[in-house]
């Protein structure tokens, strides 16, 4: 299959690198020059404990891309998919189509731009860290899930699949992709919870001090959910089912037991929330991930209080405010109590 990685850090790079070692006809592209190069230069080299190897695929910045693409699969952070989308717009085959490899509801952005039928889902929660110029770190495996955004199974998505296999041999296909973003949403909340302070996400969660902020911000998500309509898929631990605002609490704490478990068993410790603060000092994408629920929770007539302080603790982190401490993570747990 012939690809368009638009996005070559850690996610899309981890995916791109395993389906050009496979065999695939991969492109990159990253707005980074000093990745791009080092990808031309010496391949894009995958570390970590699951797979050691350099992948060669010719990679550019966005305007030195040339050509028509029928397969894109987008990987830029959150808060960039609306530029991205505009620019690889012109690449994209009257028939293509773009699969969104990101964290959130980015569909609804990308088919604002270039269509439904041009748009396909895709949920990802696997570990991978970029770690410099040319190199990724794949940290640990996870859940690989490819939708169309209107629930049927179509042979492009078949196609495509086949193809993700040669990544992981676990990948699947759903048909309710939506179920699965709304998922990785609560779940996303809960890491961003954790990233307020410096702990792992196995130990953040697994903190008794703290269980009951991550199983309330969920549930605020869940309710979102369920009053627009959506049945959220459980992945990797993550259980919906124990969110949701009428569940019993001890069924709660054995979904938060077993996401421990398995965020023990990667060597991606901390969340790529914590380390666009902690380590690459950039902001995060609290707004393209946080902000939808908000908004979709108030169209829903849904209040999402934890959420919204969530948020605005977020940016104070990110402006140097506050630091990532449990006293900050202290004033979120303080809303849950008197909301």
């Amino acid at each position: 299959m012939k690809l368009l990685i638009w996005g070559a850090g850690a996610i899309g790079g981890t995916i791109g690198a395993h389906l050009a070692r496979a065999g695939h006809d991969v492109t990159f592209v990253d707005r980074v020059p000093d990745h791009v190069v080092a990808i031309n230069g010496a391949g894009l080299r995958i570390e970590g404990p699951l797979a050691q190897f350099v992948a060669r695929a010719p990679a550019f910045v966005p305007d030195d891309l040339i050509g028509e693409f029928e397969h894109v699969v987008l990987a830029v952070k959150a808060q960039d998919t609306a530029d991205a989308t505009r620019a690889l717009a012109p690449h994209l085959s009257r028939d293509g189509y773009v699969v969104s490899a990101q964290n959130g509801l980015n569909e609804l952005v990308i088919k604002s731009i270039v269509g439904d039928a041009r748009t396909m889902g895709c949920f990802v929660n696997f570990g991978a860290d970029y770690l410099e110029p040319g190199v990724i770190q794949y940290a640990g495996r996870g859940a690989v899930v490819l939708g169309e955004i209107d629930g049927r199974v179509t042979p492009r998505i078949g196609k495509l699949h086949r193809a993700f296999l040669d990544f992981d041999d676990a990948a699947i296909v759903t048909t309710n992709i939506w179920g699965y973003l709304w998922g990785k949403l609560a779940y996303g909340a809960q890491l961003f919870a954790t990233a307020l302070t410096n702990d792992s996400i196995a130990d953040a969660l697994a903190d008794p001090s703290y269980r009951d902020i991550y199983i309330e911000i969920a549930r605020e998500v869940m309710r979102v959910a369920r009053a627009r309509h959506i049945t959220p898929e459980g992945f990797n631990g993550f259980d919906p089912h124990a969110f949701a605002p009428d569940a019993d609490r001890a069924i709660a704490q054995r979904s938060l037991d077993e996401m421990v478990a398995f965020n023990r068993r990667s060597a991606k410790t901390h969340s790529g929330i914590w380390r666009d603060i902690a380590v690459r000092r950039r902001r995060t994408e609290t707004d393209a991930q946080l902000g939808p629920i908000v908004m979709l929770g108030a169209e829903a007539g849904v209040a999402t209080p934890l959420v919204s302080r969530l948020i605005e603790l977020m940016h104070e982190v990110e402006d140097g405010k506050r630091p990532q401490s449990h006293a900050t993570l202290d004033l979120l747990k303080a809303t849950a109590l008197t909301g």
